[in-house]
Order: structure tokens, then C-alpha cells, then sequence
């Protein structure tokens, strides 16, 4: 096990490397991991792998063997009112100066700037008219 986490890792930095102001990943936010697993087996056909993080499991999405996405697990009192949705990912070539730009803009920081090893750094913020968008600079392949 400990040899296929870096091998996700690389997947999912393959799968959301992306160039500058487009889109590059995807991730489920939900309370019911298991069953939206199984909704997304039954009808699109999707495989999934979990991922070891220091706080749980994060699962990946893979149709055949190519990396399409993400589930996380809204569990815990930091998600309390956060409503399931999907969130999309950006690339951006910097993420720590594009934030500071967008704060600027209106923009509101969710959590801090988080880095994920062998996938990239992570921003989190909601937009001036309110809609949630993820940020990433992702990691050189």
C-alpha cells in the first residue's frame, strides 16, 4: 500500500494538470460517500480508489483506467451548512499571487492556501457573487 500512494498521487496530478484559466479538476463534495460511489458505478460506469490523506480518504473517480475526478466527504463541524455540490478546479500559474489579486477583486478566501504532495498548491474561494471555486497550481509532471 504505502508504494500505490504515490502512484495516485502522480495520477492525479497527471489528470489535473492543466494550462493557465482552464479547467483541470473535479470533485464531488458529499455526505454520503458510499452512496454516491455507487450512484456514479451504476450509471456512468465509474471505478474508485482510495487515496490515504492525513485526515481520511479522499477517492478517486476513474473511468477505465484514466483519473476523471474526486469524492470528498463532507464530515466534520468545518462542513456544517456546506451543501453537496461538485467544485471545479482552475490552473492557474501562481496561485498565491492570483489570491491576492482576487481577494482584491471581491473574492473571499475559504481556508488557508493548502498544498497537496504530488498534486499541487490549493486555494479555495467563493467568488464576489457567491459561487465556490477551487484554484490550483498543479504540480510540474
Amino acid at each position: 500500500m504505502a508504494q500505490a500512494a504515490p502512484k495516485r498521487s502522480e495520477d492525479v496530478a497527471k489528470a489535473s494538470s492543466g494550462f493557465h484559466g482552464s479547467f483541470c479538476w473535479n470533485e464531488l463534495m458529499t455526505r454520503d460517500i458510499e452512496g454516491s460511489k455507487r450512484f456514479y458505478r451504476e450509471t456512468i460506469g465509474w471505478s474508485f480508489e482510495p487515496m490515504k490523506m492525513e485526515w481520511g480518504t479522499y477517492w478517486l473517480a476513474k473511468s477505465g483506467d484514466k483519473t476523471v475526478g474526486g469524492l470528498f466527504e463532507l464530515k466534520g463541524p468545518d462542513f456544517d451548512g456546506v451543501p453537496e455540490s461538485w467544485m471545479s478546479y482552475l490552473a492557474v500559474d501562481d496561485v498565491d499571487k492570483r489570491v491576492a489579486k482576487a481577494v482584491k477583486a471581491g473574492a473571499k478566501l475559504m481556508k488557508p492556501i493548502f498544498d497537496v504532495p504530488g498534486v499541487g498548491r490549493i486555494a479555495i474561494l467563493m467568488q464576489p457573487g457567491g459561487a465556490s471555486v477551487g484554484w490550483m497550481t498543479p504540480k510540474p509532471n
